[in-house]
């Protein structure tokens, strides 16, 4: 007997890939790097545009996290973005008991596997539960320590949950630890987050690259200091 939830992971993927798109399949796939050897090397996309995405997330909201596990091991990006957003309207809309939510993404971390998949859940979930879960704030550290790229990632990203709260500690400390990290796209999230945190607190930002402007990347100082003046952004772009 085919359950409710179970015939509306089937509906959900029907109607997503009704709005297939062949033409942004083409710039996807070369927007997230799935070339060989390349980031994301041998993901799918069948084009469909997040807005879209978010419209279906929001009608199918209410379909268990069991059956939502279908969607997010799927090969298909979008499927697995899909399954992102309803997780995070789920997280949103337990007021009671967020913990099986938290659990589930951890549980399939792995599947978190490009970076706007990070950026739409990291600090959503994992950011607001370690926020208001001091005991569990290591689980920052274990991921930033770790060797998958995704998982470094979901670590600093996190961490914009507590920027927006006004605690700036565990993200300067994160890009600290993440300063000589290799990837590119770890160095773009953590000048994100400086730059988030320079946003509240530009003082802050300003003794961040003072005291370490010189080991920092060229693209990691490039975005902490995108929304300097003019002046401003040369006199740190031209520190050696």
């Amino acid at each position: 007997m085919i359950t409710k939830s179970e015939s509306n992971i089937s509906n959900i993927k029907i109607e997503l890939h009704s709005h297939k798109n062949e033409i942004k399949v083409i710039s996807n796939k070369r927007f997230f790097k799935t070339n060989p050897g390349e980031y994301g090397e041998d993901d799918k996309f069948i084009g469909v545009s997040v807005p879209i995405i978010r419209k279906i997330a929001a009608k199918y909201k209410n379909v268990k996290l069991q059956y939502l596990k279908e969607l997010i091991y799927s090969e298909i990006h979008e499927e697995r973005f899909l399954a992102l957003v309803i997780l995070v309207i789920k997280f949103r809309n337990a007021s009671n008991n967020k913990e099986p939510i938290y659990n589930f993404y951890l549980d399939h971390i792995n599947q978190i596997n490009n970076w706007d998949l990070v950026d739409i859940s990291a600090k959503e979930i994992i950011g607001y539960y370690l926020y208001y879960n001091e005991g569990l704030q290591d689980l920052l550290l274990k991921l930033a320590n770790s060797k998958n790229l995704w998982h470094r990632r979901i670590a600093i990203i996190s961490t914009f949950y507590f920027i927006k709260k006004g605690y700036y500690k565990k993200t300067l400390n994160l890009a600290k630890l993440l300063i000589n990290d290799k990837q590119d796209l770890i160095h773009k999230a953590i000048g994100w987050m400086l730059r988030e945190i320079g946003k509240k607190d530009l003082e802050i930002l300003k003794s961040f690259l003072n005291e370490n402007i010189k080991k920092m990347p060229r693209t990691m100082l490039r975005y902490a200091i995108e929304k300097f003046d003019e002046d401003s952004r040369n006199f740190y772009m031209n520190i050696k």
